[in-house]
């Protein structure tokens, strides 16, 4: 109880100061929002308005072949190409606050793939036999496929309800227009090729998550099998674990100052405005996302009754990084080490979590419904209910085991918009406003990953009593 005490007393001051960060990020990046880089927005607002302006002028002329439709045509590349400019000029001014952020995910990145594989195969290994291994995966995925459904459908039952592309009456882009964004349609080859790694090295380098599982389940599955000999390199590697925990925790004391880096950074170049202008949109997604929050608990309730509320509060401070950050590898050891002290098993959690990275994003696999058909709903395309449920089977697909490819939610809806015809130039209409979205996501896939954890430990028989630290 006296190690307990200063442990607690610390988190709680790490969560104060994370707060802290998150309300001083916002009222500065208002700030500069107003001052520093207020030139450069009120140059981009008048710059938006020619691009439009540009557009209409293009659809009034029928001849493309004709010297002004082809004036037009260059005009419209000379604004974007101002307009790019201007970017990077204000993505400069705000660059210090970003760097501060970016160097945290950086080192959040450094630990993620050697904690997942080392703690994986620790717990594999203690597992045992292949069987066992089986049992345990058969449930976590069992869960996974039933919680991804669930996402999907609220998402679509929603935006249905709400119909919030049609409230916003937003201008719609050219179909021409490039996004930036690759989109990746489903392919098996393409599939298979990201499960299994050619090389655990490259994965690593990579933080190809869903690669590393598979060579870490492979890895324990034969240190159990080859019985005395296994055992001197399951405590190296718990060793190893235990070390990387370690250095987990001097980074995460650099929380407080990426939180505040990422919001400055945030507000200033998005400011107020597209709060505003997107805010029925926003509303409606947080909405969603928080009942979703409630269906996940309430399942979670199901299987282990009255503790998930004290989960739920354990994992606060992971979720409230995932969601500061944007990112919930950010939030991966602090959600595992907070799940052991509710009482989850190193086997189990060490096997689930990161699995529930590739497998198991419920935030991402809502807004994926939810921002697929808003689009839709923006072009004015009318989905009949058939082809929203075929939608959600190439989500389903397309969606598993890109984790780690940057802005990975938006390279699924691309090649999904391609799928149905409905035109992927929609995608500028979320761009501005993704990291706000993808903060919400984030939280979300922390909490729908614990709920997991907890729900697979109980089936197990492997949920211990709670820690009072």
């Amino acid at each position: 109880m006296e190690v307990a005490a200063p442990a607690s007393k610390k988190k709680n001051k790490l969560t104060l100061f994370i707060i802290i960060a998150l309300l001083a990020g916002i009222v500065l990046g208002f700030i500069l929002n107003t001052t520093y880089v207020h030139e450069d927005n009120k140059a981009l607002d008048i710059i938006e308005v020619k691009v439009e302006q540009a557009n209409k002028n293009l659809h009034l002329i029928t001849d493309t072949a004709s010297a002004a439709y082809k004036q037009l045509e260059a005009d419209k590349k000379a604004i974007t190409k101002e307009r790019n400019v201007i970017l990077a000029a204000r993505e400069k001014k705000v660059e210090p606050f970003s760097l501060i952020a970016d160097v945290f995910l950086r080192l959040i990145k450094m630990i993620v793939a050697p904690l997942v594989f080392t703690t994986l195969v620790v717990g594999v290994a203690k597992v045992g036999d292949i069987k066992a291994v089986g049992r345990i995966g058969g449930k976590t995925l069992l869960w996974f496929i039933g919680a991804s459904w669930m996402s999907l459908l609220l998402g679509m039952l929603l935006v249905n309800l709400f119909k919030p592309g049609i409230a916003m009456h937003l201008p719609v882009p050219e179909v021409t227009e490039s996004t930036g964004i690759d989109k990746v349609a489903f392919s098996l080859k393409n599939f298979l090729h990201h499960v299994f790694p050619s090389s655990v090295i490259e994965s690593m380098a990579n933080n190809e998550i869903l690669q590393i599982v598979v060579f870490a389940l492979f890895f324990g599955v034969a240190t159990a099998a080859i019985g005395e000999q296994g055992k001197i390199v399951i405590k190296a590697f718990d060793a190893l674990a235990h070390v990387i925990l370690k250095v987990t925790g001097y980074v995460m004391n650099l929380a407080p100052l990426a939180v505040f880096g990422a919001m400055t950074a945030i507000v200033a170049k998005q400011g107020p405005g597209i709060l505003k202008t997107y805010s029925i949109f926003i509303g409606e997604f947080y909405f969603s996302l928080f009942t979703l929050w409630l269906l996940l608990a309430f399942a979670g309730f199901l299987v282990v009754g009255k503790r998930i509320g004290n989960m739920i509060k354990r994992i606060k401070e992971p979720a409230l990084l995932a969601f500061t950050t944007a990112s919930s590898e950010a939030a991966f050891p602090t959600t595992m080490e907070e799940l052991k002290k509710f009482g989850c098993k190193d086997k189990i959690v060490s096997f689930v979590l990161p699995l529930g990275y590739s497998f198991n994003l419920d935030g991402s696999m809502m807004y994926m419904t939810f921002a697929s058909l808003f689009i839709a709903q923006s072009y004015g395309i009318h989905l009949d209910f058939g082809t929203q449920l075929s939608m959600l089977l190439v989500l389903m697909l397309t969606s598993k085991g890109i984790a780690g490819v940057p802005r990975a939610s938006l390279v699924v809806i691309a090649g999904t918009l391609a799928t149905f015809n409905i035109p992927e130039a929609g995608l500028a209409l979320l761009l501005g406003i993704d990291p706000l979205l993808d903060m919400g996501r984030s939280a979300t896939n922390v909490v729908g990953n614990s709920i997991a954890a907890v729900a697979v430990s109980k089936w197990e028989g492997e949920l211990a009593e709670e820690q009072v630290a």
